[in-house]
């Protein structure tokens, strides 16, 4: 775009007219299917299933909400899902910086040939059954912890944060407190973290949500549903609303299917909510994090 103080020639204002409207046009297919589910859940489910809900919500009503809410487990879902994501967003970030730093050290010996091999972790693996296998022999099954300790670390997660340390970690700024003294446990505490608070807000939002959106470990690894995750619960909700559906009498099943669609979108909002709430406030680190961390790699 035109530099401020320049006077724009009429190519730069076409141009910019251009990007403007691409720009409104993507805000546009990005926020309008959200906006649509929150209405959707808000309004009456007769209107929804006649395709009259564009933009607004039509005959308020919180039926879905009501249904999704007289489920105990709901509460219960969201209380293992915050421990879920603040713990293992936590275990990540601390297993994410204790591999990143040695691996971003010119001096750390092998570093190149330990690369090699962790890269190679992202594109083959064992398949499920022998995860499960594993996962069985180290009595992680049903436990609390096979939700967090298996994916501990992920590489792409690894190679973002030690590219930010190798470009903007000044290595004379390291070297300096080598002089001084400093450990190199005293150099990571002291100097790379305070100087890393950028790319530990894109970690804790990549982990966060990964965590929050988790229930394939859940429904493969988990039978207490006292350990069931917010997103496992909401899974059940739909399914058994669904079942319910098919096993009411004639006369109901008008109603069943109406509340159904209520349901499934007071789900998606339900489940939705926090991460929302929380992307806004790392929204200036996130993008800052995301551009130092790839484009100068």
């Amino acid at each position: 775009m035109a530099a401020v103080g320049i006077k724009a020639s009429k190519g730069d204002l076409v141009f910019d007219i251009i990007i403007c409207i691409m720009l409104i046009i993507i805000l546009g297919i990005t926020i309008y299917p959200l906006l649509f589910v929150v209405s959707a859940s808000l309004s009456d489910p007769l209107s929804v299933l006649e395709g009259e809900i564009w933009l607004f919500p039509r005959e308020l009503t919180l039926d879905g909400y009501k249904r999704v809410f007289t489920y105990d487990d709901i509460m219960m879902g969201y209380k293992n899902t915050i421990l879920y994501t603040l713990i293992g967003t936590a275990i990540n970030i601390l297993m994410t910086i204790a591999g990143a730093y040695p691996l971003s050290r010119k001096d750390f010996y092998g570093r190149n040939t330990i690369m090699m091999f962790l890269t190679f972790t992202m594109f083959f693996n064992g398949g499920l059954i022998p995860t499960y296998l594993v996962i069985q022999k180290l009595n992680l099954i049903n436990n609390f912890w096979v939700m967090i300790l298996p994916g501990a670390v992920s590489m792409y997660n690894l190679i973002i944060m030690r590219t930010f340390f190798q470009t903007t970690i000044p290595l004379e700024l390291q070297e300096a407190a080598v002089i001084d003294g400093c450990s190199n446990i005293k150099i990571l505490v002291k100097i790379v973290i305070p100087l890393s608070i950028p790319v530990i807000a894109v970690m804790a939002i990549f982990y966060g949500v990964a965590h929050w959106n988790a229930f394939f470990d859940a429904l493969i690894y988990m039978t207490d549903r006292q350990k069931f995750p917010l997103q496992l619960i909401l899974r059940e909700i739909l399914i058994q609303n669904q079942m319910d559906e098919m096993m009411t009498d004639t006369e109901d099943i008008a109603r069943q299917q109406l509340l159904a669609e209520s349901v499934k979108y007071a789900v998606v909002v339900v489940a939705s909510v926090p991460v929302l709430i929380l992307y806004p406030i790392l929204q200036r680190y996130f993008i800052k994090g995301v551009m130092i961390g790839a484009i100068k790699g």
